[in-house]
């Protein structure tokens, strides 16, 4: 369950009332009237008609500049009630997490700033550390740090909204993240002995079809965390389709002018990069999340379209790639 705040001009009351008896509210209650002439009222409600009521009230409220919804979490409600209290419509699946909710989320991932360089910047060394030393429990430790895994997702969201000026920060953000990750690693590769014996290193330069089946699957995990509240199921995916360990091969391979290895080590990034926004994008499309307006619904369908065509002939590409590698390796 969600508290649903909603701060407007007194002439919305009863607007808003409606809005709430329509969708069956769980309960409903309002402030004084302030100074300013708004009002604040309050609305319990679970997942399943969360969405519905919200985009009623944008709808209600929009031509208001004074209006504000603020959607916040609840801990625990006394007496207790049924968890599934609410009756599904059938449009929203049941535990699911609103678009504004999903929309503030991911975008974080999407921002390019000094802590997200940082982060790569920390977590390439670690990375590389681990594949060097042959330490398996660093390169973990990397892997959950995960800094390119946001921008991917968000770059997924945005497809399914249609909203292009999030596109284009996902594509910055995860470009400057990749050169980044690839520049420091070259550099580590040229000033750090490699030790080929190491399996954590060498198990980066070999990708297959096993591959493509865990990068897919885990980039529906993802959305799937994301969209139904359970984060911690994040940290599985961060090990499972980690973007960062691929990234600092490459570079670490190309630095010691290991160009063959490094090849292996970039297809390997390449399946991980293409699946995770594949199967993200298919699974947002299958929970439901898309745009209000029809306007915006129309740009959706358009960059759906793209998006999609455009990573399966990328992973088809990918995939004939990996076949006429393995038929070149003795």
């Amino acid at each position: 369950m969600k508290i649903i705040e909603v701060i407007a001009d007194v002439s919305y009351q009863d607007i808003i009332t409606t809005i709430a008896d329509q969708h069956e509210v769980r309960d409903c209650w309002m402030g004084p009237k302030g100074e300013d002439g708004r009002r604040m009222i309050r609305l319990i409600l679970g997942d399943e008609k969360r969405q519905e009521v919200l985009d009623a009230l944008q709808g209600a409220l929009g031509n208001s500049a004074k209006a504000k919804i603020v959607v916040m979490g609840i801990e625990a409600v006394l007496p207790r009630t049924e968890v599934n209290g609410d009756k599904p419509s059938g449009k929203t699946p049941a535990g699911s997490t609103t678009r504004e909710e999903l929309y503030n989320n991911i975008e974080k991932g999407a921002r390019l700033n000094s802590t997200y360089v940082i982060l790569v910047m920390l977590s390439t060394v670690v990375v590389a550390i681990g594949l060097l030393e042959d330490n398996v429990s660093v390169v973990i430790g990397a892997m959950v740090i995960a800094p390119l895994l946001g921008p991917n997702i968000a770059l997924a969201l945005a497809a399914a909204l249609g909203d292009t000026e999030l596109i284009l920060k996902s594509l910055k953000t995860g470009a400057v993240g990749f050169v980044v990750a690839v520049g420091l690693s070259i550099m580590i590769g040229e000033l750090w002995h490699l030790n080929f014996d190491s399996r954590e290193l060498l198990a980066r330069t070999d990708v297959g079809l096993d591959s493509i089946a865990l990068a897919l699957a885990s980039g529906a995990a993802a959305v799937l965390s994301l969209s139904t509240g359970l984060p911690s199921v994040l940290v599985g995916v961060m090990v499972a389709v980690a973007l960062l360990p691929p990234t600092a091969t490459m570079g670490l391979l190309l630095g010691a002018g290991k160009y063959d290895l490094a090849m292996g080590a970039a297809l390997l990034l390449a399946v991980n990069v293409v699946c995770v926004n594949l199967s993200a994008k298919v699974t947002f499309l299958a929970r439901g999340i898309k745009p209000r307006t029809g306007l915006e619904k129309l740009k959706a369908r358009q960059s759906m379209t793209t998006y999609i065509v455009f990573w399966v002939v990328t992973l088809l590409i990918l995939i004939v790639a990996i076949y006429l590698r393995h038929r070149a390796l003795p």
